[in-house]
């Protein structure tokens, strides 16, 4: 066929590929010819951009009785105004936002008070994917004032409720019946890693992404409603319908309507197809989809590169060194004059492969190849995708079902070496063993502690970092032998790699010496190991000792723990030192000096925040006699550490929502779709570091003995059986 593709940027460049990929004849133009002769007649147009859509090149067309693939001004609509398709959307009772249209100011603002939720503002009209604000930052009603007042001096805007998920875009052809999806994208809208930042029309995208949904499912919700509506308005919708949808925890809902294919989503999506793409819109053209399904394999990594100044003003002449041709990266051009930058998205590269993994690889190692003076890349195309498939922390490579059997097959081995002086062992938060050498006490207790910082140290080692994780051993095995009532006496360290750092090991003690002091405790030293070959080339591991002591009379638990009881919650200021296998997969191609959206720290900061000593802040309470009990939440998180401190036929219940989730927790819940609540809970501490339990009447003592803010997360309940669990409402 002779194809004829409108429009001139990387969506175009992507059409003209796919559709020479199978061996058509393909020109392009910024606009509709006014007349064609015998031999520039096309066979088939599609329409890339909305603008050419909404000025009617396709109504154009139909005039000159040549096949397009693409919508009717009229239709178009759908995407030159979000107020309509939120009308059409409600008409159809598609799942959607509440919104609100509005062309003032103040009657917008008046509107958004008495809703009481944040909203998204929009310009009701086309504003090339970047007539969007999020009101962010500490005063949210001064920014999402001051975004309804930008907006509108532009024009209608809508109001929309403020959702949370991950976006998906689902693309879809259509032949006036029937609708056939792609495979679906991802797109990046932000302009900054983590995706924060300015609005942009895209710096990256990636398909197939890993969605909980069936498309066709998708499909069926989103898209043939709306193709059915129009069939039966005597208006069928050709060409592709494109609905930007958030995966939210009530299910998908839909953001906008689209089209075209999207920019960049179509560099990421066509090159998958193995149908021909020309055949498939020239069958919508003629209403001829019917049943035909749409073949795809494999997985692309789109990657834009962008001007200097993008998306505000744009630095255009930059020279472009395009690198090198790769066989296994696509490069599309966009904002280029094939010599200079002439536009603010440059240009896209897309890597193809077996799996994401492989096709990211691919596109950034091609992009790592060109250059332009001010070029804007992001790092992180594609970081969702990982938490997107991670279903359990065992998929991360740590099984807790695993470990928790290893304990059980172990513990009557160890329980034979146990002599009348041992009252806890393995499984308890450590081992308590009666010292009578104390003199100061009646009875002293000792009490001790051993752990390691698990792979948090691979973090540290990357980064660079040692001291913190030197402070992390510490404090883990104090809050570990604090959870009986004791306090710290002396620390043993153990520090072992493939090969000694002196600098290294320096720094890790010097962290264990500073957190000892803070404790009360002395380090009286420990071991180094230089093992080669055991730990890969830079690795290296800590682990240690801790021994403590505590009269018998305040040993904890000290009190029958009964239902009613009140469970306290106390901040932690980080995952600690547990979770760490599951958040370095999570956030694998996320840069670590990336600042998400709410943080106020880099990420790499808020990881290695170094474990809390909870002495200073429970000292008081623990002393006043009206704890009963400590629950250290580590390993396992509040499902698997609450049951150590209850009896047989008690459960714990957890109200979730009762206590503020730190950004960190929020952002992992958030990148983790596919992780149950429960598997969320069992794997990081998710803002709780300590768990107090008192009675109901001592609640305001404990509280006002303890020095910073507490929640009341729960309370104990009779058990139906004679299990101890947790339960998570």
């Amino acid at each position: 066929m002779k194809v004829l593709v409108i429009g001139n940027g990387g969506r175009e460049a992507a059409i003209t590929w796919a559709c020479r990929h199978h061996g058509h004849h393909v020109d392009s133009a910024a606009s509709l010819p006014a007349e064609f002769d015998e031999h520039t007649r096309p066979d088939l147009v599609i329409v890339g951009p909305e603008a050419a859509l909404v000025a009617g090149v396709a109504d154009r067309c139909a005039a000159m009785h040549i096949p397009c693939f693409g919508p009717t001004a009229s239709l178009a609509k759908l995407e030159s105004s979000k107020g309509f398709t939120r009308m059409l959307a409600g008409r159809l009772g598609l799942p959607s936002p509440a919104y609100h249209l509005s062309s003032d100011a103040e009657e917008a603002i008046a509107w958004w008070r008495e809703f009481g939720k944040p909203v998204v503002v929009k310009l009701d009209g086309l504003a090339a994917g970047k007539g969007v604000i999020v009101p962010e930052g500490p005063d949210l009603h001064a920014a999402t004032e001051a975004a309804i007042r930008e907006l509108v001096a532009q024009g209608p805007i809508v109001l929309e409720e403020r959702l949370s998920g991950p976006e998906c875009s689902l693309m879809a052809l259509c032949d006036g019946t029937v609708a056939r999806p792609l495979p679906v994208a991802q797109d990046h809208k932000r302009i900054g890693e983590g995706d924060t930042g300015a609005n942009t029309g895209g710096m990256g995208a990636y398909a197939p992404a890993p969605i909980p949904y069936d498309p066709d499912d998708l499909t069926a919700m989103f898209i043939q409603p709306v193709i059915d509506f129009l069939m039966d308005e005597g208006a069928p919708y050709i060409g592709v319908l494109y609905a930007g949808l958030m995966l939210t925890p009530d299910g998908p809902k839909l953001l906008e309507y689209n089209c075209r294919f999207g920019d960049p989503e179509a560099q990421a999506v066509l090159p998958l197809l193995t149908d021909d793409l020309a055949a498939l819109a020239l069958a919508c053209c003629n209403g001829e989809l019917g049943d035909r399904r749409i073949n795809s394999q494999g997985a692309a990594c789109t990657i834009v590169a962008a001007a200097a100044g993008y998306p505000a003003a744009v630095e255009a002449g930059a020279v472009i060194d395009f690198g090198d041709e790769t066989t296994d990266a696509l490069l599309f051009h966009a904002g280029t004059d094939g010599v200079e930058v002439t536009g603010g998205r440059v240009l896209a590269v897309t890597g193809l492969g077996a799996n994401l993994a492989e096709a990211r690889n691919h596109a950034y190692g091609r992009i790592a190849t060109i250059q332009f003076d001010g070029m804007q890349v992001r790092r992180d195309i594609g970081w969702r995708a990982i938490g997107a498939g991670l279903s359990s922390y065992a998929a991360a490579g740590v099984d807790i079902d695993e470990g928790t059997r290893a304990v059980d097959q172990m513990k009557a081995a160890v329980e034979r070496t146990h002599g009348a002086a041992v009252l806890k062992g393995v499984g308890s938060f450590g081992g308590v063993f009666s010292g009578a050498i104390l003199k100061e006490m009646d009875e002293p207790l000792l009490v001790a502690s051993t752990d390691g910082v698990g792979t948090k140290v691979e973090l540290a080692a990357r980064l660079g970092r040692y001291r913190g994780v030197g402070a992390d051993i510490v404090n883990h095995c104090i809050d570990d032998v604090l959870v009986q009532g004791a306090r710290p006496l002396f620390f043993l360290d153990y520090i072992a790699s493939s090969k000694l750092d002196a600098d290294q090991v320096a720094e890790v003690v010097t962290g264990m010496a500073e957190a000892c002091e803070v404790a009360g405790c002395a380090l009286l030293g420990g071991e180094t190991a230089e093992m080669p070959g055991v730990y890969a080339p830079g690795a290296f591991d800590i682990a240690g000792t801790l021994v403590g002591a505590v009269d018998r009379a305040k040993l904890l638990p000290n009190a029958p723990l009964v239902a009613g009881d009140v469970l306290l919650g106390v901040a932690s200021n980080g995952p600690h030192t547990n979770g760490y296998s599951l958040l370095r997969k999570l956030f694998e191609w996320l840069p670590m000096d990336a600042v998400p959206t709410g943080f106020d720290c880099t990420l790499g900061d808020a990881l290695l925040k170094s474990h809390r000593n909870y002495v200073p802040v429970l000292g008081a309470a623990i002393d006043g006699g009206k704890v009963k009990a400590l629950a250290h939440i580590t390993g396992g998180g509040l499902p698997e550490n609450l049951p150590r401190v209850l009896p047989d036929g008690i459960n714990a219940r957890i109200h979730l929502g009762s206590w503020p989730v730190p950004p960190l927790f929020q952002l992992v819940r958030e990148v983790a779709v596919g992780m149950a609540t429960h598997e969320l809970y069992r794997t990081l501490n998710m803002g709780v570091g300590m768990v107090v339990v008192c009675a109901a009447g001592d609640l305001s003592e404990v509280q006002a003995s303890i020095t910073e803010q507490t929640w009341v997360i729960g309370e104990l309940i009779t058990a139906a059986d004679a299990g101890r669990t947790v339960v998570l409402l």
